[in-house]
């Protein structure tokens, strides 16, 4: 073909790929999946605007090669010790159940072994760009099922290499000289990575040094063209795939210091290239053989869509999670993958398989991964995938907590946390540090291992459960503190808890804004939205750091607070009476805990004369465990009483910092200015503050 024509149909394909990601992104799917659209339209089995596939051919090959490369870069030791049990045991049970299960059913139509291991290995990978890019837009990759899939990838990833080495034996075996020739192509590609982590180490790393050193980005992009398609060139020379050197090179400049910079500047040509890519492989659709073998293309469509899905679903309830998560990660597992289709079209692959059943398996896979997304969306609500697994659920014991909390009928007045991540934890050291009892529930076996190790009262369980809940003592408990990342698992834990016990006061974190009406549809009691408050505690640290007033910054919070949250918080008991009272709009009520450092450890309330030097009321005091309506002027303060204090608000401040200094200050601190122990330091009433006690009468918290 002629370079003008070869340029006509480059354009034709670019502008089709332009249209396609606009309308993807109107819709909110995955740009690929409307690459693989424009490419079945352009194609030559539609409008034939492209007569042949293989005139971007070497385009789309490029963009393998650099598919290939950012995978290598973006592959990490540290990254593999993280979730290794998902990757191996996760996507080892995934990959090989798929495997085995398609060998079957190929040698049940008669085909032969080599076939059934060929074409379960084409269809056992899932599409790595559309799942993963579908979980980081919903916000899931660090739920359960996001960290399934995610380890499950992982190891598809790795298992391309064996799978590349492999075929070329399936296609030309000799039967006797197989193991013999399996070994030869393992000892080569043994000896390949031996030679990455040799230039990885020596030889990389100071020409990459050299080469920023120049300062120049043409130049280091070059370097890196150069480190992965001279890798790839020479995995060729030795007998093995492009892409299997593309990938070895993506580790090699990963084990040096530049891999973030190159995987930043590469991206751009990788992205370029891999919807060319896409582009082409929408264009092996072929709608003639769906016609011609309609019972064969639904039933492979249908095979691959739920019969993978259930296979997925299978390894994670192996891996003891809930049927619920399990569906999810399944349907995640579901689509047919672009490493897939350079398996099937690998040259030596030819051989294996007749056209026609490569055409079957394009016109079955190509869709799967266009409605995949949809899919994903729609997988919480997959009740009858998850009553289909709910009796290996049961055998498996992957919803209840232990034993040992069900037995433990003395559970009571405690906080039940749902997610034992940085703010879990931080929450569990705070109830520790006051007294009250709490059970962590949580999905991650490794994390509930480590908190028990840590002597933390955690037990695995699906918070999603009824059952779970139950065994929680939902019914006695004083509060649940959801901080899971699953938002469709959230409302529905909220909806059981309320269902259980219908008065329970739920807290919920959320990422959104956009979220919160439906948590408080679903019966939320509290939720702290993080880019509400991360923004507003930046807006008051920018305003603190330009010189702005302290009352200035007070009035941007509330007025922030107001425009945001209009009605953020609900009014689960009507307000006090005196909050309308004009007069003492300004009146606050707020706690302080008395500790071995405090001024007011050891002294009387005549000693300091808190009340004509703050001018704040001393309403209460808890002290060992009781109540002291009054507190007598004679009596000491000792370290862990609490001291309850009425007043103005400046007035409380000069009163805590007296107590806790000796010293009574004329001013409180700003939103966002660090505060001493027991002082506020955000001026507006926030519920989720436990020392400040919002439109409530002056009540201690019980112990």
């Amino acid at each position: 073909m002629d370079l003008v024509n070869f340029l006509r149909e480059v354009a034709i394909v670019a502008a089709a790929g332009v249209v396609a990601a606009v309308l993807m992104a109107w819709i909110r799917l995955p740009a690929v999946a409307g690459f693989l659209l424009a490419g079945a339209l352009v194609g030559p089995h539609a409008f034939a605007l492209v007569e042949d596939p293989k005139t971007i051919g070497t385009l789309a090959e490029v963009g393998v090669v650099l598919l290939l490369f950012t995978i290598g870069l973006e592959f990490s030791l540290e990254r593999f010790a993280r979730i290794w049990n998902m990757v191996v045991i996760g996507g080892g049970l995934q990959i090989g159940l798929t495997t085995l299960v398609v060998m079957g059913i190929c040698l049940a139509l008669g085909f032969n072994v080599s076939q059934g291991v060929f074409v379960g290995f084409v269809l056992a990978q899932s599409s790595t760009s559309i799942v993963l890019q579908n979980l980081s837009r919903r916000r899931e990759v660090d739920t359960p099922h996001g960290r399934f899939i995610v380890g499950a990838q992982i190891f598809q990833d790795l298992v391309m290499v064996p799978k590349m080495l492999v075929i070329p034996l399936l296609a030309g075996r000799g039967g006797d000289n197989f193991a013999l020739d399996l070994g030869w192509a393992l000892g080569k590609a043994a000896l390949m990575v031996a030679a990455v982590v040799t230039l990885s180490r020596l030889i990389i790393p100071p020409i990459f040094r050299r080469v920023a050193a120049a300062r120049s980005r043409e130049a280091f992009l070059l370097a890196i063209l150069v480190t992965c398609i001279g890798t790839a060139y020479m995995t060729s020379m030795a007998g093995l795939s492009l892409a299997l050197g593309a990938f070895l090179s993506g580790l090699v400049i990963a084990g040096s210091p530049f891999g973030q910079r190159a995987m930043t500047d590469i991206l751009p040509l990788r992205d370029l290239f891999a919807s060319l890519f896409f582009l082409s492989l929408g264009m092996y659709f072929d709608i003639q053989a769906v016609l011609q073998h309609p019972i064969a293309v639904v039933l492979v469509f249908v095979g691959i869509l739920f019969g993978k899905s259930l296979v997925a679903a299978l390894a994670a309830m192996a891996m003891r999670f809930p049927a619920r998560v399990a569906v999810i990660g399944g349907v995640g597992m579901a689509p047919f993958s672009e490493m897939g289709f350079v398996l099937a079209t690998m040259p030596l692959a030819a051989g294996l398989v007749s056209p026609d059943v490569l055409k079957i398996i394009f016109a079955a896979g190509i869709p799967t991964m266009f409605i995949t997304p949809l899919m994903m969306a729609l997988a919480p609500s997959f009740s009858a995938g998850a009553a289909l697994l709910r009796p290996l659920e049961r055998i498996l014991g992957t919803r209840g907590i232990s034993q040992q909390a069900e037995r433990d009928e003395r559970i009571s007045s405690h906080v039940i946390i749902a997610g034992y991540g940085l703010a879990g934890r931080l929450l569990a050291q705070s109830l520790k540090a006051t007294g009250i009892r709490y059970l962590i529930l949580e999905l991650n076996a490794e994390t509930v291992r480590s908190a028990r190790e840590a002597r933390e009262p955690a037990y695995y369980a699906d918070v999603t459960s009824e059952e779970a809940l139950s065994h929680a003592h939902i019914d006695k408990a004083r509060a649940l503190v959801l901080l899971i990342n699953d938002a469709d698992a959230v409302r529905r834990t909220i909806s059981n808890a309320k269902r259980i016990s219908p008065d329970l006061p739920v807290y919920v974190r959320a990422h959104y804004l956009s979220e919160q009406p439906r948590l408080n549809g679903a019966g939320a009691h509290d939720i702290v939205v993080e880019e509400l408050e991360a923004g507003i505690e930046l807006m008051a640290r920018v305003l603190r750091d330009s010189g702005v007033p302290r009352n200035v910054i007070t009035e941007r919070v509330k007025d922030a607070r107001e425009e945001t949250q209009p009605s953020a918080r609900k009014d689960t008991l009507p307000r006090r009476k005196l909050r309308n009272v004009a007069e003492l709009d300004e009146m606050k009520i707020e706690s302080f805990l008395v500790r071995d450092g405090s001024y007011a450890s050891g002294r009387t309330l005549a000693a300091m004369q808190l009340r004509n030097r703050s001018g704040a009321l001393v309403v209460a005091a808890r002290r060992g465990g009781k109540l002291l309506e009054q507190v007598p002027a004679e009596d000491k303060f000792n370290a862990g009483d609490t001291v309850y204090l009425a007043g103005s608000k400046a007035s409380v401040a000069r009163a805590i910092a007296l107590l806790q200094t000796g010293q009574a200050e004329d001013a409180e601190p700003a939103a966002g200015e660090a505060s001493e122990p027991g002082h506020v330091s955000d001026p507006t009433p926030r519920s989720d503050m436990v020392h400040v006690l919002p439109e409530k009468p002056p009540t201690p918290p019980a112990s």
